[in-house]
């Protein structure tokens, strides 16, 4: 983990913040910046409810949501920037390209707006904290997952998206989760480059060129994201996908998907606004790193699975 580098300018700007005081005993509204890869993504829905939640629940704070509309790490750069310009008071960002950002990041902390990161991060920056699922770790189940459905043999391909930070660890994770079987071979991995629409030709070209395949293992949600990527799928053939937003649980009862990889997803925005809204009050976050966590959902628990999710999505 990289270590948090912060000049003594900026943590006591970051402490204080930008926005004006207010009257004696009212605390002073403040503006968080949210950032998500891009608007096209439907995980993002959910930590924009949580964020927003979480900014009527505390009563000071409004949340500013904007991203580009498909995943464009030039355009998400530009976007951060205005909201440096703007002296937005905290931004909380899901990097598309964590190398890219990185300097324009230092520059907000050093200009003294504190910056997290969530979904995906940019760990080479001086960001206060980052939120989410060890992708590494996340990887590994894949990869684990898929050795046992196919008993240890078989052919495998993988879907990703190059460029981003979290989905490389992920995949990271997957190879050295098969490397330990030597009678499993990846064929091929796949960049999707983001693009949900594109998924369901990419399944049905890599089922054309290998019709012995014995799963797909995806380190982001596109498979699950609509209804029909998986249709050119045959049966018998395993599929070990990350999310577990609708309609993925039903695409697992239907027996297209035999294991999904669930995260956080409300916690995206709502943590970040906590951890935001902390840094202003003075509290630093005891570790730079919040692992959330995955849930594992497979068909013996999925109904759990859905029970808890209706109540997280019930409107409050």
């Amino acid at each position: 983990m990289n270590r948090i580098v912060v000049s003594l300018f900026a943590v006591v700007a970051i402490a204080c913040g930008g926005a004006q005081h207010g009257q004696q005993g009212v605390a002073p509204k403040l503006r968080f910046a949210v950032i998500p890869k891009s608007l096209d993504i439907p995980v993002f829905n959910y930590a924009k409810t949580g964020a927003e939640r979480e900014a009527a629940a505390r009563g000071n704070i409004e949340v500013v949501w904007r991203a580009p509309e498909t995943a464009d790490q030039l355009r998400q750069k530009e976007i951060l920037e205005s909201f440096i310009t703007q002296r937005v008071d905290g931004i909380a960002i899901s990097c598309t390209n964590g190398d890219f950002l990185t300097e324009t990041i230092n520059r907000a902390i050093d200009a003294g707006i504190p910056v997290t990161t969530w979904d995906a991060d940019a760990p080479k920056s001086k960001r206060i904290a980052f939120y989410g699922v060890d992708d590494f770790a996340a990887g590994k189940i894949l990869g684990e997952q898929a050795s046992a459905l196919l008993g240890d043999k078989g052919k495998v391909a993988i879907i990703t998206s190059v460029g981003a930070t979290n989905l490389q660890r992920r995949l990271d994770g997957v190879k050295e989760a098969l490397a330990q079987h030597k009678d499993i071979q990846i064929v091929e991995v796949y960049d999707i480059k983001e693009d949900v629409v594109h998924c369901a030709e990419i399944i049905a070209s890599g089922t054309n060129r290998y019709p012995d395949l014995g799963a797909w293992i995806s380190v982001g949600g596109w498979p699950v994201f609509t209804r029909n990527a998986l249709d050119a799928v045959p049966a018998g053939v395993k599929v070990i996908s990350f999310d577990t937003i609708p309609p993925a649980p039903d695409l697992l009862k239907a027996g297209k998907v035999q294991v999904l990889l669930g995260q956080k997803y409300f916690g995206w925005g709502s943590e970040s606004v906590r951890l935001l809204a902390d840094i202003k009050a003075g509290k630093m976050p005891a570790n730079p790193i919040i692992d959330s966590g995955v849930d594992v959902v497979t068909a013996t628990n999925v109904d759990q699975y859905v029970i808890g999710w209706n109540a997280l999505e019930k409107p409050r």
